[in-house]
């Protein structure tokens, strides 16, 4: 007989996909906020005369509409928040790998809020080897 388990909500696999991807997630939204930046400097400066902004220029202002101006402010913007993401994910990361290296158990016990604490910013499998590496100490949760 067939499990009649129900679908899982999509926010909940949205919610985990982000989780799982973070670090690509950031790293895109870094990306888009510097793409985004320099089309509008490619457009405001001495840039537009040069070989690809003219062609892109073109593109980006359509029928009078000038999009480059919210490039201008959503760029920075976007930027800001994806160097944000991008620095909280790997300081979290390198932390975390420091503090999971320990051979001592209490050491270990000492650690376990400050790690606890980092797997927000982390990825299911990190809290996955976090709860490894207490079963390995035979530690209940």
């Amino acid at each position: 007989m067939a499990d009649d388990a129900s679908p899982v909500p999509f926010d909940r696999r949205f919610r985990h996909g982000v989780r799982q991807h973070r670090a690509i997630l950031s790293e895109v939204v870094l990306a888009a906020g510097v793409l985004l930046s320099t089309l509008a400097i490619g457009y405001f400066t001495p840039l537009s005369q040069t070989a690809p902004f003219p062609t892109i220029n073109a593109g980006t202002v359509q029928g009078g509409t000038n999009y480059n101006l919210v490039f201008v402010i959503v760029g920075p913007i976007v930027a800001i928040v994806g160097a944000y993401l991008v620095g909280a994910y790997y300081s979290a990361r390198r932390q975390f790998e420091h503090l999971m290296q320990t051979k001592s158990k209490a050491e270990f016990l000492r650690n376990i809020p400050e790690l606890e604490e980092l797997l927000w910013e982390l990825t299911p499998v990190d809290e996955q080897r976090y709860l490894d590496k207490r079963a390995d100490f035979r530690m209940r949760r």
